[in-house]
C-alpha cells in the first residue's frame, strides 16, 4: 500500500499515520476487517481492479483495509513509498529474494544476520539456486570483495542480531549503487525510532513486526518497505518481475504503472497472489495498537539496556559483552553516528565459565524470562547457540559470535534496578 504524505514529526505519526477516523460509523480506532473478499460494484470494476487497472481490495489474501492501515503507518515511518504487510519477518525475507532473484542469481549478505535468515539462505541455495555470497567481514570492502556479475542485491541487517553491531549503511550502500544493485537492509532491531535505513540509502527495508514494533508478544508479522527510487530497468531483464510485460496482466510493466513502488507491486502480484503469506487482520491490528508507543518504548528498551550491559561488562564471571554503546567497545564510532539514541536493547554476554556456565545463568534468572523472542516489553534470555543459530556450522557461529558461552539478551522495560539485581542472583550460582 502506497504511503500518505508526511507532514507530522515521527512520534505523531507512530500515533496517527495510516489510520484516519473510520468514515462510515466514526470510530477513532482502525476497525478490524473479518473478511475474506469484498463485494463489487460490478463486473468492470472487478475486472480491472484484478487486471491492476484499478485500485481496490478484492480478496484478503492480496490486501485488506486493516493490513493496509499498518502497510501505510510502517511505510511512514520508515521515509518509504510503500509496504507489503506480510505474515512473519521469515517471509518477508523470502518474498524479497524470490523476487529479486531467479534460480542460478546471487547476492552478497553478511556473514552476520539473524539465524533464521541465514537458515533459510542456505535452504533456498540448496533446493532453489539461489546463491548467498556471505562476506568475510562487516566493512562495505568486504561486502564489495564479493560482488560477481551474477549478483542481484546486498543484503544486510541494519544492527546485527544478536552481538549489536551497527553497519554503515551508507557506506555498504554507496557500494551496492555503484554496482547497479539495490541495498537490502533488515530493520528489525532498530526499528524506524533508531535507524531509518532509507535516509542512509537503503532500496528495500524488511521488518519482523513480530518484535520491536508489535512490541507485546502477542503477534507474529513482517512487512517489507519500498524506497521506491531503485530503478528497476536500469539493466534489461535483470529485474523481470518489476521491469517486464506480466503476460497474465496484459502486459503491463510495474515500473511504468507504478514508478514510485514497482517493487512493493511485484512483491504483491508476485508474493501476495502467487505465494500467499497473507498478514491476519487481527495480528495487523494488535501491530498498529503496538507502535503507538514505540517511541516511548525504544527509549526506555535502550536505556536498561545501557545500565544492565555496563553491569556485566564489569562483573568478574563475564568474558565480553558485546554492546558497542558502553565506552571502548569495537563499533562504538559507529553507533554513535547511526544510533545516538543508543543501538537497541539486544546484545550478548558471554561467560567465562562456558556453555556450562551460560546454561547455569540462564535457567538461574527469575525475572527475565527463557524465551526466544526479542523485542517485548518483557526482558528475555536464550541460548543462541543452541536454538536460534543452532543450524550453522562452528564457523558460521563464530562468524556470528555465536559461542557456547554466549547468551542473548532482550532488555525489556521493567524497572532496571531489579533486572541488575536477577542478573546479578543468576550470575552468583555461577559460583
Amino acid at each position: 500500500m502506497a504511503t500518505e504524505t508526511q507532514t507530522h514529526r515521527f512520534a505523531t505519526q507512530a500515533i496517527h499515520a495510516g489510520a484516519a477516523p473510520d468514515p462510515a460509523t466514526g470510530a477513532r480506532v482502525q476497525p478490524i476487517y473479518f473478511t475474506n473478499g469484498f463485494v463489487f460494484e460490478d463486473t468492470q470494476q472487478a475486472a480491472d481492479i484484478f487486471a491492476l487497472r484499478r485500485t481496490g481490495f478484492s480478496y484478503s489474501r492480496g490486501s485488506n483495509p486493516t493490513v493496509a492501515a499498518l502497510e501505510r503507518r510502517v511505510a511512514a515511518l520508515e521515509g518509504a513509498k510503500a509496504a507489503v504487510a506480510v505474515a512473519s519477518g521469515q517471509s518477508a525475507v523470502l518474498m524479497v529474494l524470490m523476487t529479486l532473484m531467479k534460480s542460478g542469481e546471487a547476492y552478497v549478505a553478511s556473514s552476520r544476520l539473524f539465524g533464521g535468515s541465514l537458515g533459510l539462505m542456505n535452504r533456498l541455495d540448496a533446493r532453489y539456486d539461489l546463491k548467498p555470497q556471505f562476506t568475510k567481514g562487516l566493512t562495505p570492502a568486504d561486502f564489495e570483495a564479493q560482488i560477481t556479475p551474477e549478483t542481484r542485491a546486498i543484503v544486510c541487517e541494519s544492527i546485527v542480531n544478536p552481538c549489536a553491531t551497527v553497519m554503515d549503511l551508507a557506506g555498504i550502500a554507496e557500494v551496492a549503487h555503484r554496482h547497479g544493485l539495490p541495498l537490502v537492509v533488515d530493520n528489525t532491531l532498530a526499528s524506524p525510532a533508531l535507524i531509518r535505513p532509507i535516509e542512509h540509502g537503503a532500496d528495500i527495508v524488511i521488518h519482523s513486526t513480530s518484535k520491536f514494533l508489535g512490541g507485546s508478544g502477542q503477534t507474529i508479522g513482517g512487512v517489507i518497505c519500498d524506497a521506491g527510487r531503485f530503478d528497476w530497468a536500469a539493466v534489461p531483464g535483470r529485474y523481470n518481475l518489476m521491469s517486464e510485460p506480466w503476460a497474465d496482466y496484459d502486459d503491463l510493466v510495474l515500473t511504468e504503472r507504478f514508478p514510485d513502488f514497482a517493487f512493493a507491486s511485484a512483491c504483491r502480484v508476485f508474493g501476495m497472489r502467487e505465494l500467499g503469506p497473507g498478514l491476519s487482520p487481527m495480528n495487523a491490528f494488535l501491530t498498529l495498537t503496538g507502535i503507538e508507543t514505540l517511541p516511548l518504548r525504544m527509549e526506555r528498551h535502550c536505556s536498561n539496556a545501557r545500565a544492565v550491559a555496563a553491569f556485566l561488562k564489569d562483573h568478574p564471571a563475564v568474558a565480553w559483552v558485546s554492546y558497542p554503546a558502553l565506552p571502548g567497545q569495537a563499533g562504538e564510532a559507529m553507533a554513535a553516528r547511526y544510533v545516538p539514541q543508543g543501538p537497541g536493547s539486544i546484545f550478548t554476554v558471554a561467560l567465562k565459565g562456558g556453555e556450562p556456565a551460560a546454561v547455569t545463568f540462564i535457567m538461574s534468572l527469575k525475572l527475565i524470562s527463557h524465551l526466544v523472542n526479542i523485542g517485548e516489553i518483557k526482558s528475555l534470555a536464550i541460548h543462541p547457540a543452541t536454538t536460534t543459530h543452532r543450524q550453522l556450522d562452528p564457523a558460521d557461529k563464530a562468524a556470528a559470535m555465536v559461542g557456547p558461552e554466549t547468551v542473548r539478551l532482550s532488555i525489556g522495560l521493567e524497572n532496571v534496578e531489579d533486572l541488575i539485581a536477577d542478573v546479578e542472583q543468576a550470575l552468583a550460582q555461577l559460583g
